[in-house]
């Protein structure tokens, strides 16, 4: 076995137990040997003539129709301004649409009461460009926060959140606050922030940018193993190498209009 398929089976084995701690056998999950197979059929998400414009300016995204199915995984694509941050801002409803519809996990996001979308967005893990850590946490406590919210005991938080932290590099930082850490360092606690308590939609906005390509590739694999049990993944990426070696299928932004390049992602 090569040094790339040993760290995946590794990362494997602890998203399992990650599953054993937060979502219990008692309430029916299957065994770790056994991967989510057979839920590629099911739609996610769903965009329906989706239009976004910020204030009175011209529409940054048009038209733009498509569905995700459950487990899917999809590289974004697209040159810079081409509409990508904004497309991933509605995937994790952080911005609602101009118009159109979207639907999210059975149910219409655009017609939500706003009281109603944390809800919805506790179900997405977010990878942001900038970071958006509590400057006041430790990295531990940062990635903690989303089982905390979530309401996982003490013991499940601390194994998991420790484990990870130390597979992406940072078991000797995880009392350190985000000031003192370098860019790549805080990008990895963001990385583990939202992949903690493995959710249903993982968007991820440029994840390898700022990190050395041995660990961005080691980040793949985590968000890979996480695909391979349910989750859905989408990453807004510019990195040819690691589309080029992953493979996974493109959605392609251009002047605003999502083009499917590649098999994937469903025009809807």
């Amino acid at each position: 076995m090569n040094k790339d398929s040993m760290q995946s089976v590794n990362f494997a084995f602890f998203v399992c137990r990650l599953r054993r701690g937060f979502w219990p056998f008692s309430q029916g999950h299957a065994p770790c040997a056994e991967m989510l197979e057979g839920n590629a059929s099911m739609s996610l998400v769903s965009f329906s003539n989706v239009g976004l414009r910020y204030s009175t300016g011209p529409e940054i995204l048009s038209d733009v129709s498509f569905t995700l199915e459950k487990g899917s995984f999809h590289f974004l694509t697209g040159a810079s301004g081409a509409g990508k941050t904004s497309l991933l801002k509605m995937l994790y409803v952080g911005k609602r649409p101009t118009r159109g519809i979207i639907r999210m996990f059975g149910q219409d996001v655009t017609a939500m009461k706003r009281e109603d979308l944390p809800a919805v967005r506790r179900q997405v893990g977010t990878v942001f460009q900038d970071f958006r850590l509590l400057m006041h946490l430790s990295a531990y406590d940062n990635v903690a926060l989303p089982m905390r919210i979530a309401g996982v005991d003490e013991e499940h938080t601390r194994r998991n959140v420790t484990e990870l932290l130390r597979w992406v590099g940072l078991g000797d930082k995880m009392d350190a606050k985000p000031p003192t850490l370098s860019g790549g360092e805080q990008q990895r606690v963001a990385i583990a922030r939202a992949v903690i308590a493995r959710p249903k939609l993982l968007v991820a906005d440029e994840p390898t940018g700022n990190i050395d390509p041995g660990i961005g590739i080691k980040i793949l694999y985590l968000f890979e193993e996480l695909n391979k049990h349910g989750t859905t993944v989408v990453i807004a990426t510019h990195d040819a190498e690691i589309i080029r070696r992953f493979g996974h299928p493109e959605m392609h932004l251009e002047n605003g209009h999502l083009i499917m390049p590649h098999s994937g992602a469903k025009a809807a």
